[in-house]
């Protein structure tokens, strides 16, 4: 089939097993046949992606040591990242590679729950211990031998555990059944956090994030998400995962009010992303309530004709560019009567001009009403090159 390809750069794989298309690719991957293997990468995802899913365990110990093969790694990541259960429920996941797991359990868009990921992760563990496995999956006969075997199986792969998003009950009856299993430090610091030892902090061995789950934002990158989430739960960290559901892309929908105003509606948590022309700043905002049509039961009406929405929640930020992590401003709202300003001319209104998209693709913020906190002002009219909102939603 390659010499065919060679020599007549034709290759009909209609009638080849997805089996096969796979070796194919690996032999094209040895004899360095770039354009063959990117051919074969692609057709497998667009062709054979039932095959791919249903054999993704087979896929990624065969592929994820050729680094030629990043499309076809990436295409399952991703998948497995949006949904995991594809993997775990398949009867081969227990003969994954390490670093195969490895590489999924240290990400952050992986949408799971933690003690799901602490089950299976026992249970492949167990499976890769020598003396263990199915003929001694019995923990209650276990000697000390056994727990410390899967111990050095698991050590690498403790740290990556987001202990502190696993509830009180879970630890109880899951974790402190494996306590054997985990380094003295971690289990003392997570003993003090679940206990409260100690005040609400964190434990400081846990330098990594919760998973935050895909962000499909073409403006921001997860970093810049977990600040944005710490803002939202008032923390410096947090426990609460959250969706982030993306229902009005500028560049597809249109930046103008109007088309802003007919996606973004509705009484529902919600996050504005702007990214401005010119400089790579980037403005936003958070709604406990939405921007639009929100309803009557939050309204306060002044002056007869101006019509605000109440919420003690809502902020307005900057971020100097997408990469920043320490030269971002908030600015929250202090009057919590006036924190959405419903006007018909402005997309969205922060509080009067705290932050406000109007006159279809202006961006301004210089809160002369002082409804909310001053941090952010500016007196330039930036136009926007690309806005973004989500719906907000708590797991």
């Amino acid at each position: 089939m390659i010499l065919r390809y060679i020599y007549t750069g034709e290759l009909n794989l209609t009638e080849q097993l997805s089996e096969d298309i796979l070796r194919l690719l690996i032999a094209s991957d040895e004899l360095l046949l770039e354009e063959l293997v990117k051919f074969l990468q692609e057709y497998l995802i667009e062709q054979r992606k039932n095959w791919v899913h249903e054999n993704f365990v087979f896929v990624l110990n065969t592929v994820c040591s050729l680094t030629s093969c990043k499309i076809l790694q990436d295409h399952c990541f991703e998948t497995i990242c949006f949904d995991p259960e594809l993997l775990l429920a398949s009867d081969s996941f227990l003969k994954l590679d390490k670093d195969i797991l490895y590489d999924l359990l240290e990400r952050d868009d992986l949408l799971i729950q933690e003690i799901v990921v602490w089950d299976h992760l026992i249970k492949w563990g167990i499976e890769q211990t020598p003396g263990l496995g199915s003929l001694n999956c019995d923990r209650n006969k276990w000697n000390n031998e056994d727990y410390g075997a899967l111990k050095e199986t698991l050590n690498e792969f403790i740290p990556l555990i987001r202990f502190t998003e696993i509830s009180l009950d879970d630890f109880n009856y899951k974790i402190k059944t494996y306590k054997d299993i985990i380094p003295n430090q971690i289990y003392e610091e997570i003993e003090r956090f679940y206990y409260k030892i100690t005040k609400d902090t964190l434990p400081t061995i846990f330098n990594i994030s919760p998973r935050i789950g895909k962000l499909d934002s073409k403006i921001i990158k997860p970093k810049l998400a977990k600040i944005i989430i710490n803002w939202i739960d008032k923390k410096d960290s947090f426990t609460l995962r959250y969706k982030f559901n993306l229902i009005y892309r500028g560049s597809i929908d249109g930046i103008s009010t109007e088309s802003f105003k007919n996606k973004c509606k509705g009484q529902v948590e919600s996050l504005v992303l702007v990214k401005v022309k010119q400089i790579n700043k980037i403005f936003g905002g958070y709604s406990s309530i939405g921007f639009n049509s929100i309803g009557d039961s939050l309204l306060r009406v002044y002056n007869g004709n101006l019509r605000f929405y109440h919420s003690s929640d809502n902020f307005v930020f900057s971020f100097e560019n997408d990469e920043d992590t320490q030269d971002m401003k908030i600015s929250r709202v202090k009057n919590h009567n006036k924190a959405i300003y419903d006007y018909h001319t402005t997309g969205f209104d922060f509080g009067f001009n705290s932050l406000f998209m109007y006159h279809d693709q202006c961006l301004y913020a210089n809160n002369d009403d002082f409804n909310y906190e001053s941090n952010i002002n500016t007196n330039v009219i930036h136009d926007i090159e690309e806005i973004e909102t989500f719906i907000v939603t708590k797991q």
